[in-house]
């Protein structure tokens, strides 16, 4: 496992990283996170991502539970979480409205913080942009979340580019802490976001990119080529709105294209598709899922197939995706 910096930052962040989103507590206990977590770990993993919204809070119990049950040394590892959707808002009609403006902020980092049991988060995320707040408004909260040191970096996700832009020249007019990452879905077949629209804002503000998705919700496994087969996560009733790009008939067709290219290489569809995005000298760190232990160390084995991702095979897989790609 390598390390790469956290965009300007002085973080290093393993290459590939381990997310909680659908899996913790849908799928996941403290139990069966702890053997992950400490799996991931073992493997050279440092940075594990969560955010308030999953399982409504209740992923961030699981995973501060099992923290709490490894007694790591707390140097030794990066959590993240996300805010926006919120959480407790039941009754009051004001509230409930997804939100980045500083009264939602400054509750939501306590919340985490008592859900995890921790007494500071590495990574805070704008899960979301909000249009009904200024940007300026945003920033100095988050700002002030650093400030106080109940988080460390602070940055967004799904944002666009000239949000970002503006909300990073706020903080520069204002000697306020910048946003230092942006975590955007990355995958075979959606790519534009950060190749061509966050282009500029590598070099100019040093963004570092903590990607999510690698395998386009499993379709990049190849499992769902037939439909969609009972226990994966396109089968949970949650996960419905997945169904039509799980199920796509000429991204499943493509899949049966790039096999070939993957068993050249002594790999799965899963490591090639995960390997893909850490070839991307842009992304810091690539989060991945599992739901169970063998999952885990199957993504894992993404790692090796790297070096073989020459610019010939980064060709072959690019003719078969490319068209595909959004």
């Amino acid at each position: 496992m390598d390390y790469r910096r956290l965009g300007s930052s002085g973080l290093q962040v393993s290459e590939l990283s381990l997310g909680s989103w659908v899996t913790y507590h849908n799928q996941v206990g403290t139990a069966a996170a702890k053997e992950m977590l400490a799996a991931a770990m073992d493997s050279g993993i440092n940075f594990f991502d969560n955010a308030e919204v999953y399982a409504k809070g209740q992923s961030e119990i699981v995973m501060g539970e099992a923290f709490k049950a490894l007694g790591w040394p707390r140097l030794n590892y990066i959590v993240s979480t996300k805010f926006f959707w919120g959480l407790d808002r039941d009754g009051n009609a004001v509230n409930r409205k997804d939100t980045l403006n500083r009264k939602y902020l400054m509750q939501a980092i306590d919340g985490s913080l008592s859900r995890m049991g921790l007494d500071f988060i590495d990574l805070v995320f704008c899960h979301r942009p909000d249009p009904h707040t200024p940007i300026e408004e945003t920033v100095w909260a988050m700002s002030d979340i650093i400030a106080s040191g109940k988080a460390l970096y602070w940055g967004t996700s799904e944002w666009a580019a000239a949000d970002i832009r503006a909300a990073w020249e706020i903080a520069e007019r204002h000697h306020l802490r910048k946003p230092v990452m942006e975590q955007p879905q990355y995958h075979l077949f959606h790519r534009s976001r950060v190749e061509d629209e966050y282009a500029r804002l590598y070099e100019d503000i040093g963004l570092g990119l903590t990607t999510w998705s690698p395998l386009a919700s499993g379709l990049l496994t190849g499992k769902y080529r037939s439909g969609v087969p009972a226990g994966s996560r396109g089968a949970l009733e949650s996960m419905g709105f997945l169904t039509k790009s799980l199920t796509d008939a000429a991204k499943n067709a493509a899949l049966t294209r790039l096999e070939p290219i993957a068993a050249d290489l002594g790999a799965t569809l899963a490591q090639l598709a995960i390997a893909w995005v850490a070839k991307n000298p842009r992304v810091s760190t690539v989060i991945t899922g599992a739901s169970t232990l063998a999952q885990l160390k199957s993504n894992l084995g993404a790692v090796a197939l790297l070096p073989a991702l020459t610019p010939e095979v980064m060709a072959r897989i690019d003719e078969v995706t490319s068209s595909l790609a959004e």
